[in-house]
């Protein structure tokens, strides 16, 4: 069963999507918040697999309380807005979310996303969104060190791995293109995560955008 915690300070929409989640036979939204505050005060109450953040809410907005929720438990973010600006994605991304999601979202695409980030994947599948990515890493660099050092730590399969993640292939995928098993993809994906610091598939396509292993066409 897939435990969800949703925060937003429409209660309409809350109600609206809880209705939505409640009535699939895996999923369970075992809590309701109105603010950032409140919705961090529920995840460390009932440990959720998911939480869906607003973006704008009182008190704390999304994006902080995202900061907080990845940093400090194993919950997964989707962060939810009305609003379709870059920035956003960016901060919602470096906060340490594992997808993003237009509140007019369709039905079907909203428990899709829930599903796929609580199996540990991201919603990064569409190439306009990889593309948003490359450009915001482009224009606003990790401080700190460089890609050479950030690199150093992974094996040249590793690396090969992550430039795979980058450009937004399945597990499967990535096993035929590397001529190696599924659960071999796995444990270098895993290796990946651990060596660089990072918690998901997402924060992966970051990384291998801003170390240059993926440039744009």
């Amino acid at each position: 069963m897939i435990r969800v915690v949703l925060a937003d300070d429409q209660e309409l929409v809350r109600s609206g999507f809880a209705m939505i989640l409640d009535a699939q036979p895996d999923i369970e939204v075992v809590a309701e918040a109105g603010d950032g505050r409140a919705a961090i005060s529920a995840v460390r109450e009932h440990d959720p697999d998911i939480v869906l953040l607003d973006i704008r809410m009182p008190d704390l907005d999304g994006i902080e309380a995202a900061k907080l929720v990845c940093a400090e438990t194993r919950t997964r973010a989707i962060m939810l807005t009305t609003f379709d600006q870059d920035d956003y994605v960016y901060d919602a991304l470096y906060a340490g979310a594992s997808g993003f999601l237009l509140k007019d979202v369709r039905r079907d695409d909203l428990v899709h996303a829930v599903r796929v980030v609580a199996a540990g994947e991201s919603l990064l599948a569409p190439t306009v969104t990889r593309r948003l990515i490359a450009d915001i890493t482009r224009n606003r660099p990790r401080a700190g060190t460089t890609a050479a050092e950030r690199l150093s730590v992974l094996t040249e399969r590793e690396r090969e791995t992550l430039r795979h993640l980058g450009r937004g292939l399945s597990n499967a995928e990535i096993a035929a293109s590397m001529v190696v098993s599924e659960h071999t993809v796995k444990t270098h994906v895993s290796n990946v995560l651990a060596k660089l610091g990072i918690r998901d598939r997402v924060q992966a396509v970051i990384a291998a955008y801003e170390t240059r292993l993926i440039e744009l066409s």
